[in-house]
């Protein structure tokens, strides 16, 4: 039995599905059993809770093997956040899966996870994987680069829905960007593998690309045109101050756009890659025909479009 946490989000479904074909027994906990009711009609052991519920993360670890991680408060409900569920949620999850006996625990944690990141995200999950280090669990910690789904869904969506969509920043600052599938794989082979044990292993994807390249990347492949506007910098900061007590989950979104426009986001991922081959390397094209274009007429043909 293996115990995954985040079992409904957009990298714990691949996960489920993964330990599923793989013939584990598989449990989810999930805040809304509504949201994993295509879970449930697939074999899939539904645990309804709350990660900030210690009870209900007991009933969800208790007889599992392993534990799963795939929990983030970055967006979600009001009273949710980075400190409440990747911290506290994380912290419920540890102290139980020590009580069961759990025989590992895989954390999915995030690139840059450090005690001082000016992102909450960042230093909650840092929290989080100090406190796995130090419970006597065996543990694999992954740290993986900026999700490709996640902002196509962010940046390209709006273009096939609206023809208009908007960057945060300049756009112009290159960062590393994965494939939740290829994330997905690698938590896989921490189940199986035994010596992804004590590792801490940075994912990231094949392509180091401005936000401006990534919808370059999008559009291209979806065959769109539209409209790109940028929000400047100023006005980010200004409003993440604004929504700060209004919109907490909106206010972070600004933030991490902030980040992302002005720090370092590049990253080198071919070394880990090396070492586990069989992971597939997923580029952006990839997804977007997969995920985004499906079974529209695509011109193949159609000029790459470059907003400055």
């Amino acid at each position: 039995m293996i115990s995954v946490a985040g079992g409904t989000g957009r990298l714990g479904t691949k996960v489920v599905g993964l330990l599923q074909a793989r013939g584990f027994r598989v449990r989810v906990l999930t805040r809304d059993r509504g949201r994993a009711a295509h879970l449930e009609g697939a074999g899939v052991e539904i645990v309804e809770g709350d990660v900030r519920d210690l009870t209900a993360v007991r009933r969800a670890v208790e007889g599992a093997q392993a534990v799963v991680s795939a929990i983030q408060g970055f967006v979600g409900t009001k009273d949710a956040s980075p400190a409440t569920i990747d911290r506290d949620g994380n912290r419920n999850l540890i102290r139980a899966a020590r009580e069961a006996n759990v025989d590992r625990f895989v954390l999915t944690s995030v690139k840059d996870a450090a005690p001082d990141h000016p992102m909450d995200l960042m230093r909650m999950k840092y929290v989080a994987e100090q406190d796995l280090k130090a419970s006597g669990l065996a543990w694999t910690i992954l740290r993986p680069t900026s999700y490709m789904e996640t902002w196509c869904e962010v940046l390209g969506r709006p273009l096939l829905e609206k023809g208009r969509t908007q960057v945060f920043g300049r756009g112009r600052n290159p960062i590393n960007w994965v494939s939740a599938s290829d994330v997905g794989r690698f938590v896989e082979l921490a189940i199986i593998d035994p010596g992804m044990r004590g590792e801490v292993i940075e994912v990231g994807g094949p392509e180091n690309l401005s936000m401006t390249a990534f919808l370059d990347v999008f559009r291209q492949e979806a065959g769109l045109g539209g409209t790109v506007s940028h929000i400047p910098p100023l006005a980010m900061r200004l409003t993440a101050i604004l929504m700060g007590r209004l919109n907490p989950s909106l206010a972070r979104q600004i933030q991490a756009g902030i980040v992302m426009d002005t720090t370092p986001k590049a990253f080198d991922a071919s070394e880990v890659r090396r070492r586990y081959p069989s992971v597939p390397v997923t580029s952006l094209a990839d997804v977007v025909r997969r995920d985004f274009v499906g079974g529209r007429n695509v011109d193949r043909n159609v000029p790459r479009v470059v907003t400055p």
